[in-house]
């Protein structure tokens, strides 16, 4: 089994609006239609959240659309869905999010060989001023890449 890994959809403002501690591979319990739409290359995973119930990982209000060419055996656009860790993982990802202003959140939705794969993050919250300065930081490595390029390759 190859590990060539095929990105389906990212998290971008995850990273925007928390420190992330911490990341997890996991797998997905998914239906038939859902591997097919994920395929397809269709999925939103920036609304989604992740949370722990009874010892078992779940991932809410991911959206997968519809399969095109499903028939009535089609799933729910954002229904709950399991995800697949070890009882070691989610035993310390239970025992992290307890303590004040930790969540998990989907990072990335990708195939790795033929498996659907959800990466999800430990995460912190920032406060405003912490989103202003990353933001800072990356117009400075912009700025300071296009001088770099332009020293690089003067225009004649």
């Amino acid at each position: 089994m190859s590990d060539e890994i095929k990105v389906v959809a990212t998290n971008k403002s995850a990273r925007h609006d928390y420190f992330i501690d911490d990341v997890f591979e996991a797998g997905l319990s998914l239906t038939g239609t859902e591997v097919k739409s994920l395929r397809q290359g269709r999925a939103n995973i920036g609304d989604g959240y992740i949370y722990i119930d009874a010892l078992e990982a779940w991932a809410e209000n991911i959206h997968i659309p519809e399969y095109s060419q499903g028939t009535w055996t089609n799933h729910a656009v954002r229904r709950k869905r399991k995800l697949l860790l070890h009882h070691h993982e989610i035993n310390e990802l239970l025992i992290r999010t307890r303590e004040k202003g930790h969540t998990i959140v989907p990072l990335r939705l990708y195939f790795k060989g033929s498996r659907a794969k959800l990466e999800i993050g430990l995460a912190r919250g920032k406060k405003l001023y912490d989103k202003r300065q990353t933001l800072r930081e990356r117009q400075d490595n912009l700025e300071a890449q296009r001088a770099m390029s332009l020293k690089n390759h003067p225009r004649d």
